[in-house]
C-alpha cells in the first residue's frame, strides 16, 4: 500500500524519514487541465491566494514507531484541487503541527485571517512543508515548526522546551505530525504577544491567538483534526 498507516488514533513517531522525490507528483502530472481550471475559481473567490511550492506525498507508511514518506514539489494550486475531493489514491496532504504548551497548562492556537485558504479556521500556527524545508534531500521537521511558527505569531521555539520526539496523528484530510513546545509564559501573556505581531505586519496570515485550557474547550471554527488532539493534550 502506498499510504500505509493507522487512521483516527495517536501514534508515536521515534523516527521520521520524509524523502524527497525529484520526479512530478503523479497527480500532478494527471489533472493538469482540471487543477488550471480550479486554480482560477479558487483566486475568482480568493485574490490573495499564491501559487507557491510545497510538498506533496505520494507514499507514507508507519510501523513500530517509524514514519516513511516520499514527496514531490508541486504548485499550490494542486493541492487546492485534490483538497476538493480526497479522493485519488496517488496522493495524501502530511503536515506539522508544533503544539505551544503555556506554563499554565493550556494550548495555544491561531485563526487564520479571512484572505488565507483556511480563512476563519482554528488550528496550531502552521504551513505545509516547502523546498525551504529540504535539507540534504529530506524534509526537516523541526525547521517547519519553527519558520512557520515565527512567521505567523511571532514565538520563537528555539527558545521553548521541546519535547522528545513526535506524535502522529492521520485521518481522511491528511496526516499530522505534532510536537509540544513548552514556554515559560501563561497563556494570557502568550496570546498578547500574538496580538502584538499582528498589529505589526503589514499582510498578517492569522487575525487571532486561540487559548485552548483543557479538553471541553473548544472554539467555534476549530479544525476537525484539532479535537484528537485537544484530547490527547489534556488526557495526559
Amino acid at each position: 500500500m502506498k499510504f500505509d498507516i493507522p487512521r483516527n488514533r495517536i501514534l508515536p513517531v521515534t523516527t521520521a524519514n520524509l524523502v524527497v522525490d525529484p520526479a512530478p507528483h503523479p497527480y500532478e502530472v494527471a489533472h493538469r487541465e482540471a487543477i488550471e481550471a480550479n486554480w482560477a475559481l479558487e483566486k475568482a473567490e480568493k485574490p490573495a491566494l499564491f501559487n507557491g511550492e510545497v510538498m506533496f506525498f505520494s507514499s507514507i507508511r508507519w510501523a513500530d514507531g517509524r514514519l516513511d514518506a516520499r514527496c514531490h514539489t508541486i504548485r499550490f494550486a494542486t493541492f487546492m484541487h485534490w483538497r476538493r475531493s480526497r479522493r485519488d489514491p496517488t496522493a495524501e496532504h502530511l503536515y506539522a503541527h508544533a503544539m505551544p504548551v503555556s506554563s499554565d497548562g493550556a494550548l495555544v492556537a491561531i485563526r487564520m485571517a479571512p484572505h488565507t485558504a483556511n480563512g476563519g479556521r482554528v488550528y496550531f500556527a502552521a504551513g505545509s512543508f516547502d523546498p525551504h524545508d529540504i535539507r540534504d534531500g529530506r524534509l526537516d521537521i523541526a525547521s517547519n515548526m519553527a519558520r512557520e511558527v515565527g512567521e505567523e505569531t511571532g514565538l520563537d521555539l528555539n527558545a521553548a522546551r521541546a519535547e522528545g520526539a513526535c506524535h502522529g496523528w492521520s485521518g481522511d484530510g491528511g496526516t499530522v505530525l505534532v510536537r509540544r513546545y513548552f514556554l515559560d509564559r501563561s497563556a494570557d501573556e502568550i496570546a498578547e504577544d500574538i496580538r502584538r505581531h499582528i498589529a505589526a505586519d503589514p499582510d498578517p496570515e492569522i487575525d487571532a491567538a486561540i487559548v485552548i485550557r483543557d479538553a471541553g474547550d473548544l472554539p467555534d471554527g476549530l479544525m476537525p483534526h484539532m479535537v484528537p488532539l485537544v484530547e490527547w493534550h489534556f488526557g495526559g
